[in-house]
Formats: C-alpha cells, sequence, structure tokens
C-alpha cells in the first residue's frame, strides 16, 4: 500500500509553490505586465490568480466544509478571485504573499486528519462523489499549470526558467563526466 496522506500532500504543495516563488522572482519587474497574447493574464495577474488560488479549497473543505456543491454560488467567489487579482501589487508584494500564504496552505492541509481526506462531496448536480483529497489535489495541479504559462512568458521576456536551466546543467555534468571517462580510458 502507499501512503500518500496530509502530510506528503503537504510536501508536494510546498515544492510547487517554491518552484512557484523562485519563477516569480527571476522574472524582472518590468515584465510584470507582459501578456503573452491578447485577452491572456499578465504575469501580474497570473501570479496573483495562483496566490488565490489555494482560497477556493479553504473555502469548500475549512471554511464551509460542504458536503455538495448544489446551489453553491460560485460567481460570488468568482467575483472575489477577480476583485484580488485586480488589486495593484508590486513584485515583492506578489512574492511574499506567494510564500506566506502558500505556507499556511501547506500547514493547514498537513494537520488533516485521513478522515477528513476520504469524505466525500457530490457535484453540482447532487452526484459523482469526489474526496476531499482529491480536491486537494487540485490545489497543486492548478498552481502546476499556471507555474507553466508563466515560465513560458519568462522565456517570452528573455529568461531561461530555473527548471530548465538545472536540467541543463545535469546534462551538461553527465556529458562532462562521460567525456573525462572516455579520455582515462587505457586506448589498447
Amino acid at each position: 500500500m502507499i501512503a500518500y496522506g496530509a502530510k506528503e500532500l503537504a510536501a508536494s504543495f510546498r515544492t510547487v509553490r517554491k518552484n512557484t516563488v523562485q519563477a516569480a522572482e527571476e522574472i524582472p519587474e518590468e515584465h510584470y505586465d507582459f501578456v503573452a497574447a491578447p485577452g491572456g493574464m499578465s504575469v501580474r495577474a497570473m501570479l496573483s490568480h495562483m496566490v488565490w488560488g489555494p482560497q477556493l479549497h479553504l473555502e469548500f473543505h475549512r471554511t464551509r466544509r460542504i458536503t455538495t456543491l448544489q446551489g453553491y454560488d460560485f460567481g460570488a467567489l468568482m467575483a472575489q478571485a477577480q476583485a484580488f487579482v485586480k488589486e495593484p501589487r508590486s513584485k515583492a508584494q506578489i512574492i511574499e504573499l506567494l510564500k506566506a500564504d502558500g505556507e499556511a496552505f501547506a500547514q493547514w492541509v498537513e494537520g488533516l486528519s485521513s478522515e477528513f481526506l476520504n469524505e466525500t462531496y457530490t457535484d453540482p448536480m447532487g452526484a459523482n462523489p469526489k474526496s476531499r483529497f482529491e480536491n486537494l489535489l487540485g490545489a497543486k495541479e492548478h498552481e502546476m499549470h499556471h507555474r507553466a504559462q508563466v515560465m513560458m512568458m519568462s522565456r517570452m521576456v528573455g529568461v531561461v526558467p530555473h527548471l530548465t536551466r538545472a536540467g541543463q546543467e545535469r546534462m551538461a555534468a553527465r556529458a562532462a563526466a562521460a567525456a573525462a571517462a572516455a579520455a582515462a580510458k587505457p586506448t589498447p
């Protein structure tokens, strides 16, 4: 049996958020209003959206502890999200929020019981039960989705993402090691 519970979920969210913070730190602030395509979000808006993302899960599972989404006012929740994203923030403020709110969410997740994570709720039609655990995984998946967009935008403004650089460094080190091993081999 694989034991993947609250502690593992919190740890994986922390890893995802750490990478988001690093991507946010590496993009110069003068590019925070860059938009990759008409109708898309700017870097600033996307990062603010990622700050707000876990609030949905906190609203569902901590604040309201929903058992069904029937009658849930998604319009009001989306209005809150849009208002949050539109608030003017500097790069430093966004990074601080990513760090502080991300850690607060991870700490809350880390303390959840297996019983809580196994509770189910239903969709807006009152069907298709889903576990709280499955929904909470969505916080990490949502952030990874948008971080990929941020990393593409960073490429578009001339920044090579840190995860790409790390991969390139590992490949270069392996190539250098292989070349050194080949050079050290005695020739027959």
